[in-house]
């Protein structure tokens, strides 16, 4: 697609968005990330695995599954809907052609959307790959000035072999110790102790670490887009992390609580000039579009130190994309897709971030399974706006499809994952909440109002064990 007209404001890229028919299509388990970018991106759609919706979001197509279908990751779920014969249909009623988002995806997915007439509106996997690393992640950090946990890169076969390496260093006996690739509740080893190298050696040995002094800490995410004219960043959220309520994976990812007074101002403006001297890096590496740090602040000290990298369309997206169209006009996603629409455009970074520098309080929990019986679910609560009643119980209010409707911090919108018939695991994802109001104090423990609607939505699920 391409025009001949440069685009010099927003007025002019709003109406591009809305008149444009290409479609772009989100295809991932769930809409959540992006949700509700169909109101700027006239042929927005979804392609989906679960039916969060019940059939009742018009933008939502959902391929029908065999039931005994199971996946390996969320690669092997983007790839089994792409190559679906309904998907390659429904691509087809709509012109045959359009733009792909999705989170994760591998060489695989870059052939299948091709063949079913997508062009991915992404980095490619190869660039992607190299930079999700978290060697490559510091090592460029270290090359813009963006200072990372004190560390040391290298390799260990032993705890001796880890104590020399630390001692060379100065790190200390207390250490945080992480593998190139995955997720940080699940690559990330706190070893203090000859025992503790013992429970992860397997996955330690032979792999290139990133072995870091534990500092006492509180982490935040910022969502940014790396664009021609500089790096446009999002707010500052503060992470929800390792909650035994929402996540079984020590230190995993289970939400995130957005407010103006997250940071001293020092510290966001620090933030803010790390995410865009790391974005205007990864923009010169080759990479465009849409990325999420990760920070650490030292509670004793203040100071901020880079986590990580994630290349990608991230579980930090929804808030990010929700306040800056919600607060500024301009969901941050729409410069991302500009990026990728074979248009030239204009736009002013400064202004554009000033307009997102007012937003009210909000907060997302991912819940997941975190016991270990397998259980089937007989009855699952629908997707929609949910209220809080004074004993505690929860009840639906109104179906939705997105969070804009939710009124007060006594309203929630839940998007439901598992639904009836689904079976629950071990780390499965039951669905995410969003509301007004922060749902954790300043030292990172949940409100009582977080775990009152955990529990209420807990209770929402009939389910019976598997016979043995």
């Amino acid at each position: 697609m391409s025009i001949n007209t440069k685009l010099s404001n927003l007025s002019e890229i709003y109406s591009f968005f809305r008149k444009s028919t290409l479609p772009v299509f989100f295809v991932h388990p769930t809409p959540y990330n992006v949700l509700g970018l169909g109101q700027w991106v006239n042929a927005f759609r979804y392609i989906s695995h679960f039916d969060s919706f019940d059939g009742n979001h018009h933008r939502v197509m959902r391929p029908t599954a065999p039931a005994d279908r199971t996946f390996k990751s969320k690669e092997d779920i983007v790839n089994y809907l792409v190559s679906h014969p309904e998907t390659h249909a429904y691509i087809k009623s709509l012109g045959g052609r359009g733009k792909m988002l999705t989170v994760m995806f591998d060489e695989e997915t870059e052939q299948l959307a091709a063949e079913a007439g997508l062009e991915i509106a992404l980095p490619s996997v190869e660039l992607r790959t190299r930079l999700d690393s978290k060697i490559v992640t510091t090592q460029l950090a270290a090359e813009v000035g963006v200072p990372s946990v004190p560390n040391v890169l290298g390799t260990a076969n032993s705890y001796e072999e880890l104590e020399t390496l630390c001692r060379e260093n100065h790190l200390g006996n207390d250490l945080v110790v992480q593998t190139p690739y995955g997720d940080s509740g699940q690559t990330t080893f706190f070893i203090t102790e000859p025992e503790h190298w013992d429970a992860c050696a397997d996955k330690l040995i032979g792999q290139q670490l990133k072995v870091m002094k534990r500092i006492n800490n509180l982490p935040y995410t910022l969502e940014a887009v790396a664009t021609c004219h500089g790096t446009l960043v999002g707010p500052v959220q503060a992470d929800i992390v390792g909650h035994n309520e929402l996540t079984p994976y020590k230190g995993g990812w289970a939400g995130n609580d957005l407010h103006r007074q997250v940071l001293k101002q020092s510290q966001t403006r620090r933030m803010r000039s790390m995410t865009q001297a790391m974005g205007d890096r990864l923009y010169r590496e080759g990479y465009k579009g849409t990325f999420c740090l990760d920070f650490l602040v030292d509670t004793e000290t203040g100071d901020v130190y880079l986590g990580e990298l994630n290349p990608r369309i991230s579980g930090a997206s929804a808030l990010t994309n929700m306040v800056t169209a919600k607060y500024g006009g301009a969901p941050l996603m729409l410069f991302h897709l500009l990026e990728f629409m074979d248009v030239e455009y204009e736009l002013d970074i400064e202004k554009v971030q000033q307009r997102w520098a007012d937003f009210d309080s909000w907060t997302q929990l991912v819940m997941k399974q975190t016991d270990e019986p397998v259980r089937r679910v007989l009855e699952a609560p629908s997707s929609g706006i949910w209220t809080m009643l004074d004993d505690g119980n929860i009840e639906f209010s109104r179906q939705s499809i997105d969070w804009h409707s939710v009124a007060n911090e006594d309203e929630a919108f839940f998007l439901r994952v598992y639904g009836k018939g689904d079976w629950l695991f071990k780390g499965a994802d039951v669905g995410i909440l969003v509301t007004r109001g922060r749902m954790q104090h300043e030292n990172g423990e949940l409100t009582e109002r977080a775990r009152s609607w955990i529990r209420a939505i807990h209770q929402q699920f009939v389910t019976n064990p598997p016979k043995s």
